[in-house]
């Protein structure tokens, strides 16, 4: 099996979990805020995104570099697994420590208190499974990695069914995923010890130091990624109301479920993109960028003019009345996600050739704007403001990582990039006029034909072109 084959079967198999997963995920959210309204699903919605924030510091980057280095050399796996085990439990204790503080400190309730404590176990549990989960990336095992997914939102989804039918409390709610974390967990462990080996416990003190030492980079830029996506929940929070969360988050949440594709294709091309780096095959690594931003950019700009155009059908028809004031914010959100996707394959390109610490730099300033950001909008314009300092710093996130991968001469031509963006750009206008005449129509009649006139008139304009046709028929075999 080719390179091409191995990486659109990787491909395919979490594309096919993510579907699942997000399917899965959607309806848990969907169900979740109707039955708990705005105010409860802010609840829920601030507890995962202090979660998410603190998480960090359970991994501190240790999985993301394990994926790394156990791609260019498999012989280091016990011993990463085994340390980072033991280092991972001296980092639960303290991240726990610091929920509790901040809870603290900002003096939220009892009820949103217990939740906050709660969806933290879940969380640092989750910390344990995702470097198992990074085990099985490294060793381009994508199928355990798929059925973790998988799992964990079907747990999730059934539990949250049954919770809703019993008309049980939030608390339940936020026990839930404490319990799916630890049914995840178990999978993964019994998979790795069937599959790969037992676990030796090799306690390396002097291994703890270069490898936190390495991997501390990784994860300040996921903590600065987690506070500037996150921040604004917890701002909300304090600075006007759990139902703005709600509102925020009903919004939020969709867009969420649309990096569906880049997470998946991350997850494979990162092993991959560190193997061509370690190989030195610079040219490869080129076209890898190329064309994994083009297929980006197809799918990304008619996802946020598609969006804009159909948000109060969407909000409405997923959400009900209540969630009327979450129209805008999905306006505005959508367009982070489209420059999200732009950027995607310039942040893998900057992980896999060592240049971690610069995507760190550059992750702590766009933090610092957010939250500057966030302290001027919120107050006047509440989740609308939120919603704009999520997009104005991942414009200034994505177009400062474009800039350095230039600079470091891995950028795309210019030529090639203005191109494909003009043939996407003219698709996507044929689709949304479309959409703008005949969005009265059935919802689901005009999405799906305005995806496939999307489609139509790219392939006419050559938007997908030769190379692309190639690249199909290497993964047929």
């Amino acid at each position: 099996m080719n390179t091409i084959q191995k990486i659109s079967k990787n491909i395919g198999l979490i594309v096919i979990s993510q579907i699942l997963t997000y399917v899965l995920a959607f309806f848990t959210v969907i169900y979740t805020a109707r039955y708990l309204g705005a105010d409860g699903f802010g609840i829920i919605s601030l507890a995962l995104s202090i979660g998410a924030i603190f998480g960090v510091f359970v991994d501190m980057g240790i999985s993301t570099l394990m994926v790394r280095e156990l791609a260019r050399d498999k012989s280091l796996s016990n011993k990463y697994i085994s340390n980072s085990i033991l280092m991972k439990i001296l980092l639960s204790f303290i991240t726990f420590c610091l929920v509790v503080l901040t809870v603290k400190i900002i003096g939220y309730n009892q009820i949103e208190s217990i939740v906050i404590y709660v969806i933290t176990i879940s969380v640092i549990l989750t910390s344990f499974f995702g470097l198992l989960n990074s085990l099985f990336q490294a060793n381009e095992k994508m199928e355990y990695l798929a059925m973790a997914n998988i799992i964990n939102s079907a747990v999730l989804l059934l539990f949250t069914i049954i919770g809703i039918f019993y008309g049980l409390s939030i608390i339940y709610f936020a026990g839930i995923y404490v319990f799916t974390s630890t049914i995840v967990l178990i999978y993964c462990l019994i998979v790795y010890l069937l599959k790969f080996s037992n676990i030796k416990f090799e306690f390396d003190l002097s291994f703890w130091k270069p490898t936190l030492k390495e991997s501390w980079s990784f994860g300040i830029i996921f903590l600065s990624g987690m506070l500037y996506t996150y921040i604004d929940s917890i701002m909300l929070s304090i600075l006007k109301t759990t139902e703005a969360v709600g509102w925020y988050s009903a919004a939020y949440r969709l867009m969420y479920i649309a990096l569906l594709l880049p997470n998946a294709i991350n997850i494979v091309i990162f092993p991959v993109m560190s193997r061509m780096y370690s190989n030195s095959s610079k040219n490869s690594l080129n076209l890898l960028n190329e064309r994994y931003f083009k297929y980006m950019i197809i799918v990304g700009i008619p996802l946020g003019f598609g969006t804009t155009l159909l948000a109060k059908q969407v909000i409405l028809l997923l959400y009900g009345n209540v969630y009327i004031p979450s129209i805008i914010s999905l306006q505005i959100l959508v367009w982070a996600i489209v420059l999200t996707f732009a950027g995607a394959s310039y942040t893998q390109l900057l992980q896999s050739t060592n240049k971690q610490l610069i995507i760190t730099k550059i992750s702590i300033a766009c933090l610092i704007i957010n939250i500057i950001l966030n302290l001027i909008l919120i107050p006047p314009y509440s989740y609308i403001g939120a919603s704009f300092a999520t997009f104005i710093t991942e414009a200034v996130l994505v177009g400062y990582i474009i800039f350095i991968t230039y600079k470091l001469g891995y950028g795309i031509s210019y030529k090639i990039v203005l191109k494909d963006l003009i043939k996407v750009l003219f698709a996507t206008s044929i689709m949304s006029i479309f959409i703008w005449y005949f969005n009265s129509l059935n919802f689901f009649l005009v999405l799906i034909v305005a995806i496939i006139i999307y489609f139509i008139t790219l392939y006419i304009v050559r938007g997908i072109d030769d190379v692309d046709i190639e690249i199909l028929k290497e993964i047929r075999g």
